[in-house]
């Protein structure tokens, strides 16, 4: 027992290896995890002092908790034993996909993470890149919302910086949570996505079984009280319009609803640009007849370097106002007559019209537009003039500079102009060639909004020129 053993070094590093992995996963990793855990719920209390919502338990679940959860629900189990009924597979081999499908979905959200990186991220960003403008925004009417209930912020889909926005303005509230498609399942972005309490969906899945596992997480969510922010048009406008809403995932939310329980509260939400970073690849993209455009993490790597330069240099600026609206919201529990998803869903995207913010970019585009291309200057100016009064007697949003149509004409050209889409010589502004699609694209964005007027069906006074002073003075 006492006899010396010679081993070769490498040998004994290997068994050293071991031996300190042991160790630390039986001692140190439980203490650790420990540690962070504690830390974690000190933090969250801290935050839910300051949250006019306070973080629910349920976004707070460990991730591994959640998913045995989930796999484990009797509406899961279910379904497992159908799909193994219908493709013939054994049990456990549908029960083990459905715990790929529940990995694969659940988020595993950190507070720390959230409110500490993506909050202030979001804030520098959205400032950076846009004069950002707060349209209507009645706080009496959210505030009064029951603060038992879930609320699910609809919201129309201009640009992938709406998720960043939309973060930012609501980051006093409580923390989102996103359903997230496949284009953010990439490293780096599928951990941090994960961890800002993201959850990632295959929109093109036509499996059962993982849309029951996706339906039955939402819903869990749902009766959480966690709340969550939905795209209903299912991806990026291409023309500028509001899309025809697809009733996916507020189907989940709809049909699971039980008016005995925690109420759903519906909130519309309208976002509009000065310009949209994608603008030209969501342009080609319907060109081409695709429905997804070609933006690939390279070119949105270049594009975050080129600008970075251009803010070194100080050629950088902002691309224009980007606005946000807050509608009038919608209680599950208090209209009966709307509980189906298509109806929900409509009400939403005509309540998110209703409220669009009227941006210079927008109604300059949208006066070029109807003059085919070219007009005069005074022409443009009166054009300007009768458009906004009239927009602005029936309700719309306004989000205009100045006092009139000569300053509105002007930072709209700033902006048209610089890009090399409008031509503005010899008192005649004129759109440049190959440049219509884009005009057409950002004269769209209102067009719902004139077609409400047209039709008298705006009723609601969301009042005009309202912009936050907290928000525009950064």
């Amino acid at each position: 027992m006492t006899q010396t053993v010679e081993l070769p070094l490498w040998l004994f590093i290997v068994i050293l290896l071991f031996a300190a992995v042991t160790a630390a996963s039986h001692f140190l990793f439980p203490s650790v995890r420990w540690f962070l855990r504690r830390r974690a719920e000190r933090l969250v209390a801290e935050l839910n002092k300051r949250l006019e919502r306070p973080i629910q338990p349920f976004k707070l679940a460990r991730r591994t908790d959640m998913i045995q959860r989930l796999i484990y629900d009797p509406k899961v189990a279910e379904a497992i034993t159908d799909h193994a009924k219908d493709t013939g597979v054994r049990e456990d081999v549908a029960f083990e996909q459905a715990r790929r499908y529940a990995r694969e979905i659940v988020p595993g959200f950190s507070a720390t993470a959230y409110f500490s990186i993506a909050i202030r991220l979001a804030r520098w960003l959205s400032t950076r890149l846009y004069h950002v403008r707060m349209g209507h925004y009645d706080a009496e009417v959210l505030k009064s919302i029951d603060a038992d209930a879930t609320i699910v912020y609809v919201i129309n889909h201009r640009s992938n910086m709406d998720y960043v926005l939309v973060t930012y303005l609501v980051a006093d509230q409580s923390a989102l949570s996103y359903a997230v498609g496949e284009w953010a399942r990439i490293w780096p972005l599928r951990p941090l996505i994960r961890a800002l309490g993201g959850y990632f969906i295959r929109r093109r899945s036509r499996s059962g079984l993982y849309r029951r596992v996706l339906a039955r997480y939402v819903q869990l969510a749902t009766a959480g009280g966690v709340m969550q922010a939905v795209f209903p048009e299912g991806g990026l406008s291409q023309d500028g319009r509001l899309g025809a809403p697809k009733v996916g995932i507020l189907s989940y939310v709809v049909d699971d609803f039980d008016p005995e329980e925690r109420d759903v509260v519906f909130v519309p939400v309208a976002l509009n640009y000065d310009r949209v970073v994608e603008d030209t690849l969501l342009i080609e993209a319907r060109r081409k007849g695709e429905k997804r455009f070609r933006g690939t993490i390279p070119s949105a790597i270049a594009f975050t370097l080129r600008y970075i330069w251009r803010r070194i240099t100080g050629r950088a600026r902002r691309f224009g106002a980007a606005a946000v609206s807050f509608g009038e919201p919608l209680s599950l529990r208090a209209t009966p007559g709307l509980r189906t998803a298509s109806g929900v869903a409509t009400e939403m995207m005509h309540r998110i019209a209703r409220v669009t913010p009227i941006l210079p970019v927008p109604l300059v585009c949208a006066m070029l537009d109807r003059a085919e291309g070219q007009i005069s200057r005074s022409d443009m100016l009166v054009a300007l003039t009768e458009a906004s009064g009239a927009m602005r007697d029936g309700g719309a949003v306004m989000l205009l500079p100045g006092d009139g149509a000569e300053d509105v004409l002007e930072e709209a050209l700033r902006h048209l102009v610089v890009r090399k889409i409008v031509l503005d010589e010899d008192e005649t502004l004129s759109v440049l060639p190959g440049k219509e699609d884009l005009v057409a694209y950002y004269a769209a964005s209102i067009l719902e909004v004139a077609d409400a007027l047209a039709a008298r069906s705006l009723p609601m006074d969301v009042g005009s020129d309202q912009v936050d002073p907290e928000i525009e003075k950064t």
